[in-house]
Parts: C-alpha cells; sequence; structure tokens
C-alpha cells in the first residue's frame, strides 16, 4: 500500500481539534499515548535506503511496520506494510537476535478523526502539535484547505527528522523523542 500524507503544525491541541471538528471531521479513535522504536542493522543500512523497521505500541494493539523510501510527488508517499502482532516484546526480541538494533524511540499523544475520503490526526509530539492528513494529493490538498492551510504549511519530514531539526535548533542532544516523565521507564 501507498502511504500518502502532509504534517501541518499547530501552536496546541485545542487549535487542531478546532479546524477540524469546523472542517466537518468526527473523532473516531480518542487520545492515547502511542510509543514508537525504530530499528535498524548495526550498519545503518535501512536508514541510508530510505527505509524504516517500526514496532508500535498504541493502547492494547502493537504494529509491525516497514516503510520504504520516499517517493517523488507534492505529497510524502511511501510503500507501507503494516501488520498487527501478538506480543511485541517478543518481537523485538527476535529482531534483536537477527542482528537488528533499537535506533530511535519516539512518543506521541495522538486522536484520530476522520472527513470523507480522508484520515487525519492530531499528534502531540515532544516539541510541537501537528495534524496529518492521509489521503490523495487530491484530497489532501482540498482537506487542508478547509483548515486554512495550503501547500506552503506542508511538512513532509519525518517525526524522527522533525525531532532532530528541532534539538539543533534548541542546541539540545539528539536523544530518544520521549515526553519527560516518561525517560526512565
Amino acid at each position: 500500500m501507498i502511504e500518502q500524507e502532509v504534517k501541518l503544525s499547530f501552536p496546541h491541541v485545542e487549535a487542531a481539534r478546532q479546524a477540524i471538528v469546523e472542517a466537518g471531521g468526527r473523532l473516531v479513535v480518542s487520545r492515547r499515548l502511542v510509543d514508537d522504536r525504530l530499528f535498524d542493522l548495526p550498519d545503518g543500512r535501512l536508514r541510508r535506503r530510505g527505509m524504516t523497521l517500526r514496532t508500535r505500541r498504541d493502547a492494547a494493539d502493537a504494529y509491525l511496520t516497514v516503510k520504504g523510501p520516499v517517493l517523488a510527488g507534492p505529497v510524502k508517499s511511501r510503500e507501507e506494510l503494516e501488520t498487527r502482532v501478538d506480543d511485541v516484546d517478543v518481537l523485538e526480541a527476535a529482531l534483536s537476535a537477527i542482528g537488528f538494533v533499537r535506533t530511535f524511540r519516539a512518543q506521541k499523544y495522538r486522536e484520530e478523526y476522520a472527513l470523507p475520503s480522508a484520515r487525519l490526526t492530531i499528534d502531540q509530539v515532544p516539541f510541537g502539535v501537528f495534524v496529518e492528513i492521509e489521503g490523495t494529493p487530491d484530497v489532501i490538498a482540498r482537506v487542508a484547505g478547509s483548515l486554512g492551510r495550503t501547500p506552503s504549511d506542508y511538512r513532509l519530514e519525518s517525526y524522527p527528522t522533525l525531532w532532530r531539526q528541532w534539538c539543533a535548533a534548541a542546541g539540545r542532544p539528539e536523544d530518544d523523542m520521549l515526553f519527560d516523565d516518561s525517560r526512565n521507564a
């Protein structure tokens, strides 16, 4: 499946919610903590190829996701293969056993909304708030417009890339993207 999406920055969660609801969005999944772990081979082979291997803990559910390199276009497009897993701890132990290492951990509080032909999420990350719009480029443009945004507002970077940029601008080390209260968890 080809995932097509953009991120839009918002000043705070309430501003994002208000924009989505005014555009006709309907809450379909309430706010919860999502915890992602990225894996790569020790030589960084996947990252160099623009690929991502991720496990995700999302409330009581867990997933394994492989994302391909970003494809050219007006929105972020890339192949995404995802499957639900029963025991993410066993999966991560298996990945380690065959030579993969955890390279990054990222957390976000996420809530999901539905609009015709599009899925929207509000992601509160440790450095800001973003609305992700998934759909075809035409649908993304229409939905972004209904949120008062234009293609010049699109962010196509991944959260790890945005986090590294934010850390560099803030003069802080590039560690995992965690909320302060979970750094020791």
